[in-house]
């Protein structure tokens, strides 16, 4: 079975909440997935070597990803060096309480990041709906990302925050995710 990982910080809950309906929609397709929540594990490099696709999560801060996202990164260097990452396929996702937030920078960051280890990066394949007549809330793709997935939240609780939009857009991208890691991953 193909394997898939989902490496995800997420300060106050919200992004792992998103993190949980993505690989909802990893699983829906039959693929395995695993989240590997930064915040509360230490990271297990062999798991993520061992997944086809690794799909990253942060929340936006300042305009980019978290520092605990960003130490990370740079706990990647031994495996950048030795070209592990070669022609996984990689995806990425944020969350901000706000519409822009500048999540369009955390998600170049993540993209920037997966080009530097020579991953294949995918982004988000739906319109925004609310373009086609689908009310605002309901709408997948409301902020009209195809870079990655964006996602808004309120700073209730994570699972009263976000749109049903949003949940279901967060489902649909973890099955596009696992639909492209069975026909192009190894």
């Amino acid at each position: 079975m193909k394997k898939l990982s989902i490496v995800v910080h997420s300060g106050f809950g919200h992004t792992l909440y998103a993190a949980g309906k993505v690989c909802e929609g990893v699983k829906n397709k039959g693929i395995d997935c695993s989240l590997v929540d930064l915040a509360q594990d230490k990271v297990d490099f062999d798991l993520l070597q061992q997944s086809q696709t690794l799909i990253f999560g942060s929340p936006t801060y300042m305009g980019n990803v978290s520092s605990v996202f960003k130490k990370f990164m740079e706990e990647t260097s031994g495996i950048w060096q030795k070209s592990l990452w070669l022609n996984k396929l990689a995806a990425g996702f944020t969350v901000s309480s706000s519409p822009s937030g500048d999540k369009l920078a955390t998600i170049q960051t993540m993209m920037v990041f997966a080009m530097q280890h020579a991953m294949i990066w995918a982004g988000y394949h739906r319109h925004n709906e609310s373009l086609i007549g689908v009310k605002a809330d309901e709408a997948r793709n409301f902020l009209g990302s195809f870079c990655g997935l964006m996602l808004q939240a309120s700073s209730t609780s994570p699972e009263k925050s976000f749109s049903p939009g949003d949940l279901h857009s967060a489902v649909d991208f973890g099955e596009r995710i696992a639909e492209l890691t069975h026909n192009i991953t190894l």
